[in-house]
């Protein structure tokens, strides 16, 4: 692992509004699969090479949270939504970018600007790679999902010794009925569970923020406490 650079950033924040934020960010090249894992256990995401976790001094709304593969059930309702989805196929390779990927997240990207007020900025194949294909080493993954020959979903993952950590998921906002973002996620406790992997890394649960308040339906699952450093031992309740 080769750090090339720490530092730490004040902004809006993301999730919750009139509040800012901190972050910090530890930019790593060659990171090895345990050491990304050691990192996920401590509240950090990656986007890239990049790894971050806010570190905000007077607020906590951010739990890492990460779900019991072992004890969670499939509710009558996950069935259904996985039965429904039974002809879409998937297939799992390393992350790649294409035309195919840039449309897709421009679309769903320009839905959800229009239906949740999302920020939107027009993405560049560049800025896709740098966040999404560069720094997967041997751990990082996209699971593509398939109507016939049309791409209309993309769940990009790190497969990691203890479980699997949920970096981004996008898809067609047109094949909406088909639940996507829930079938994605019951994907991953379905592939965890036959691999023997222990969690799901959810990233941040935000009481306030719609767009992660969903997280907390996925139960059982067990919140980060406080902030480690990398020389502490984590622990999860």
């Amino acid at each position: 692992m080769n750090l090339l650079k720490e530092f730490s950033l004040n902004d809006t924040c993301s999730y919750l509004e009139n509040k800012e934020q901190t972050t910090h960010y530890k930019i790593i090249d060659n990171c090895s699969k345990e050491s990304c894992q050691e990192l996920i256990e401590r509240g950090y995401r990656r986007f890239g090479k990049m790894y971050f976790r806010p570190i905000c001094t007077d607020c906590n709304e951010c739990q890492s949270i990460k779900i019991d593969v072992n004890n969670f059930t499939f509710s009558k309702s996950a069935k259904r939504v996985l039965k429904k989805s039974s002809h879409i196929k998937t297939y799992i390779r390393h992350p790649s970018v294409s035309h195919e990927h840039i449309a897709l997240f421009e679309k769903y990207h320009l839905y959800m600007h229009q239906r949740k007020g999302w920020e939107y900025s027009k993405t560049s194949i560049e800025h896709y790679y740098n966040s999404f294909v560069n720094g997967h080493e041997d751990f990082g993954y996209e699971v593509l999902y398939y109507f016939e020959d049309k791409l209309i979903a993309v769940d990009l993952i790190d497969i990691l010794d203890e479980g699997l950590s949920s970096i981004y998921f996008y898809y067609d906002p047109e094949f909406a009925s088909y639940s996507l973002g829930k079938l994605s996620l019951y994907k991953q406790i379905q592939f965890a569970q036959k691999s023997s992997k222990k969690w799901i890394y959810l990233g941040y649960y935000v009481e306030g923020c719609p767009s992660l308040s969903y997280k907390s339906e996925y139960k059982p699952y067990l919140t980060l406490q406080g902030r480690p450093t990398e020389y502490e031992k984590f622990i999860w309740i």
